[in-house]
């Protein structure tokens, strides 16, 4: 059975930098794109990042474009995400996804999801 497991989350201040990290079990996500979503407090979840599953082609939410960098280490089935000069407004539950075909912003088209890390930015 596949699992995502992120970790990496915590409580920073604005300006911080935090790496979050999404470790795959089960089977290989080599082959898999590979997405981040976040969810903050009464909203709705929404596109952050996604990589091809050769890491060649990577796109952004145009809010965090410039300052959060998503890759991926195949040979350590895990993704990640870094991000740097964080804002308040990056508060939210960050989700690592995964999906069998090209990287998508759309959500409704992941089939495996980690179950969420906490990340909170104070101002």
């Amino acid at each position: 059975q596949r699992q995502l497991v992120e970790s990496g989350g915590g409580l920073v201040q604005a300006g911080d930098s935090l790496r979050l990290s999404c470790a795959a079990s089960g089977r290989t996500f080599s082959n898999h794109a590979m997405g981040w979503f976040r969810q903050a407090p009464g909203k709705e979840r929404e596109f952050v990042a996604t990589i091809s599953w050769s890491g060649s082609a990577t796109y952004y939410a145009d809010s965090v474009k410039g300052r959060f960098a998503i890759s991926r280490d195949n040979a350590k089935n895990t993704v990640y995400l870094q991000m740097a000069s964080l804002k308040p407004e990056d508060t939210a539950v960050y989700y690592c996804a995964a999906r069998r075909e090209r990287a998508s912003y759309y959500q409704y088209e992941y089939d495996y999801w980690g179950q969420g890390a906490q990340v909170t930015v104070s101002s």
